[in-house]
């Protein structure tokens, strides 16, 4: 079984910083790719960075050069910096993690966090 607890939202000033955190526990066996999303209601869940194994990242276009990505491996942990944010990224963030658990054979988990508003005032 693996869990995930996310923290780091909250309330800031347009031109503010945030990161945010999501660390695994459990009997993860590897981690395969480590993300964030975020939505807003009535709108669609969109990606806003990710990073895989190898590390390669991925991020979303309205992000690019204001948001970082990493990992610590040791602490099963994705972070997410977000810099110069913008009233336009605020939605509620949650992290996904892809991976397998331990149980006799390894056994594929898609897992997604309980999400943490952002907001970010004008």
């Amino acid at each position: 079984q693996v869990q995930l607890v996310e923290s780091g939202g909250g309330l800031v000033q347009a031109g503010g910083s945030l990161r945010l955190s999501c660390a695994a526990s459990g009997s993860i066996r590897s981690i395969s790719s480590m993300g964030w999303y975020r939505q807003n209601p009535g709108k669609q869940r969109e990606l806003v960075a990710s990073g895989t194994s190898d590390g390669s990242t991925n991020y979303a276009d309205s992000v690019k050069g204001r948001f970082t990505i990493s990992r610590d491996s040791a602490k099963n942990t994705v972070y997410l910096q977000m810099n110069s944010l913008k009233p336009d990224d605020t939605a509620v963030y949650t992290c996904n993690v892809r991976g397998s658990v331990y149980a006799g054979i390894p056994l594929p988990f898609n897992l997604w966090g309980q999400g943490t508003q952002v907001t970010v005032s004008p």
